[in-house]
């Protein structure tokens, strides 16, 4: 079928090349499937330029759009409409608009030819970090996504479950990659760090249970490396200055070059995830490509993730009893073989332009009743559901 007339832009994500999350990184693999499949579509990726400090035009055969907004935090709602206008204003056929802050704007939107397809990432609105009004907020415009967009995107099957349950809308599955983390030469890793370490990689959150992993570590006197986010938040910096001078913790700055990367993980001899709130998180698929052993906080999605192949943990007790105890390396290469046959960018790039191409073929879908907002001054408090 020909596609050159097609044009798919991607919204909703800092940019590309990808140094935040895990939208960033499905935005730059989708770029790359389209360049290395020799796709005839337009590709286009809006990205905040504050975030960056060249702007160039293309990345690989994609088309780089610049606004002058941050991406994240309450600004995320205007830099997604303003992306949805911008999408429509250059002929998209479709956008994939990734997170569901943006979609206050959908039920106004005259999309003329335009359709629109939302991922909803994981359940933002339950995250701790939140307020609760934003996250009255967030289940709102969550509502709004379920009601206004031509198809929706859970990337596990719990997340697609719920929405079914709580909304009566259907949602393609489709899951992220992590063979991009491997296959690289190894770098030199910082100074400093011992021979053989468990390994932790997220952002600082409280959903994500990084005070339970280092209190397991530090009572246990397991050695840590853990790399994050510390600075971006109180939270975060709170938990350096209790945990940072214990020495066996290394808590390191974000690292978002893959080869420095892939050489943590490779040393590393055990994953720690806590990961609690979200679908598929794109680290804990990365890190089952590197084949070690995973400790994996216990959830439905990091059950369904590793296919129950994993260890898991539901309190600092049963982390600790776990570190003590040890794990059979076989675990790491079960974990590899489920994520080579899984999570492989290929088969993930394949199914969404398979989706983008469906979706631009189909009647317009029929908007429902749009929810009622939970407060007048949503907008004003609304956050980001940024990976």
């Amino acid at each position: 079928m020909d596609t050159s007339h097609r044009h798919i832009a991607i919204l909703g994500s800092v940019g590309v090349p990808a140094c935040y999350g895990g939208f960033e990184t499905l935005a730059e693999q989708l770029a790359r499937f389209h360049a290395t499949n020799g796709r005839t579509e337009r590709l286009s990726i809006t990205c905040s330029a504050p975030a960056f400090a060249d702007h160039p035009r293309r990345f690989l055969a994609t088309d780089l759009d610049y606004l002058p907004l941050p991406a994240n935090g309450a600004a995320s709602v205007l830099y997604d409409a303003l992306s949805l206008s911008r999408a429509r204003s250059s002929g998209a056929d479709v956008a994939l608009l990734l997170g569901v802050s943006g979609a206050v704007a959908l039920p106004d939107f005259k999309r003329g030819k335009m359709r629109v397809v939302v991922h909803v990432d994981g359940q933002e609105w339950t995250r701790a970090k939140w307020s609760p009004s934003a996250r009255r907020f967030l289940r709102w415009s969550e509502g709004l996504a379920m009601c206004h967009a031509d198809a929706i995107i859970a990337d596990s099957p719990a997340i697609a479950d719920d929405l079914w349950h709580r909304h009566g809308r259907r949602a393609d599955v489709l899951s992220y990659g992590g063979d991009q983390a491997v296959g690289m030469p190894g770098v030199p890793l910082p100074a400093g760090l011992p021979d053989t370490y468990a390994l932790a990689i997220c952002r600082i959150e409280p959903e994500n249970n990084v005070d339970m992993i280092l209190s397991a570590c530090a009572a246990t006197e397991t050695a840590l490396v853990c790399v994050g986010n510390w600075n971006k938040s109180r939270y975060g910096r709170a938990l350096r200055r209790r945990f940072g001078p214990h020495p066996k913790l290394h808590l390191l700055d974000p690292v978002y070059d893959p080869a420095p990367l892939q050489s943590l993980r490779r040393k590393a001899a055990l994953y720690l995830h806590g990961h609690s709130a979200g679908g598929t998180n794109p680290s804990l698929v990365e890190m089952m490509h590197v084949g070690r052993p995973i400790l994996a906080y216990d959830c439905i999605f990091n059950h369904q993730t590793t296919r129950g192949a994993a260890q898991y943990f539901a309190d600092e007790a049963g982390l600790s009893d776990a570190l003590r105890q040890g794990q059979d390396p076989a675990m790491g290469a079960n974990l590899r073989m489920i994520a080579g046959r899984d999570y492989r960018w290929q088969d993930i790039g394949a199914a969404y332009f398979d989706l983008f191409e469906r979706v631009a073929n189909a009647p317009r879908r029929a908007g429902r009743v749009t929810p009622r907002s939970p407060f007048r001054s949503a907008m004003r408090s609304a956050p980001t559901n940024r990976r």
